[in-house]
């Protein structure tokens, strides 16, 4: 076992949040060892506890939910979409009260210590149109196009889910025939039809 202190692995990631995982492969320390250290750690304020597995260095001041995006589902990708990306994107004003990502994985809630994540499943078909936020590779984020059609797909398919949308905000960055084209991609026909019955509705 190695002499380092944990906090030294800790240093070595060079960013502010890390888990449980990386630091037991990288430390060579059982995860249980790692969870005893991280705790005390905690205890003493020189970390924090963001969610199960998932740690935030204290010292690196605080941390935006967005940036443990990428760590809340270690083993699949989810993108940030809905009303959360046109709110990033300058299309929606109001703030959301909770980050709403889009999944291969069970639609299901994750309450951390910054913040409320709702995840969303889409079909895998579908499960396209996003990049990494502003090119920093901190978290991946639906295009404004994307984002919008995510909202009209998921309100078709569950009950008053994103029935109601604050005022949108379309600007230069959005582009309709663009959106339209994500409509055609829906792969359920009922849902495609009524997407699109939808967005005509809202015009640009």
């Amino acid at each position: 076992m190695s002499r380092k202190p944990i906090f030294w692995y800790i240093r070595q990631l060079k960013r502010p949040v890390f888990t449980t995982h990386e630091l037991a492969a990288v430390s060579g320390r059982s995860a249980s060892n790692v969870v005893q250290a991280l705790n005390c750690l905690a205890k003493n304020r020189i970390i924090t506890k963001i969610s199960r597995g998932i740690w935030a260095d204290a010292e690196s001041g605080k941390v935006s939910p967005y940036t443990i995006v990428p760590f809340l589902l270690p083993r699949q990708r989810a993108y940030v979409s809905f009303i959360s990306a046109l709110h990033l994107h300058g299309l929606v004003e109001q703030i959301p009260q909770v980050i709403t990502l889009a999944t291969l994985s069970h639609t299901k809630t994750i309450r951390t210590a910054v913040g409320v994540f709702q995840l969303h499943r889409i079909d895998p078909r579908f499960f396209d149109g996003f990049t990494w936020y502003k090119g920093t590779g901190n978290f991946l984020i639906a295009e404004p196009e994307k984002a919008l059609i995510d909202s009209l797909y998921l309100s078709t398919r569950k009950k008053k889910q994103f029935a109601y949308f604050p005022e949108l905000y379309f600007g230069g960055k959005f582009d309709l025939k663009k959106a339209m084209r994500w409509v055609e991609k829906i792969p359920n026909h009922k849902i495609r039809v009524s997407v699109a019955g939808k967005l005509k509705k809202m015009g640009k």
